[in-house]
């Protein structure tokens, strides 16, 4: 199954997650399919958020089931679930 979530980089007690696109069979920090954007959890920045929402749409169009940390971030941008 093709899943939307998060992906951990940043150093210690300095955490930035990457929404991505992968397998579920793939661990939390291996290979994805697409990137569609970044989350800062520490809101250190105005752009702690940012989403490829028309993106986003696509995969979930197709079928890709976000998880639902990932699907609050999603909503927060606009993006429509069915």
């Amino acid at each position: 199954m093709v899943k939307i979530r998060l992906s951990r980089f940043g150093s210690t007690h300095n955490p930035h997650y990457r929404i991505v696109v992968t397998d579920s069979r793939v661990s939390r920090d291996g290979g994805y399919i697409e990137n569609l954007g970044h989350y800062d959890p520490r809101k250190t920045s105005e752009t702690y958020l940012k989403v490829n929402a028309e993106r986003a749409q696509y995969w979930i169009g197709v079928g890709a089931q976000p998880t639902d940390t990932a699907r609050r971030l999603l909503k927060s941008q606009g993006v429509k679930f069915s």
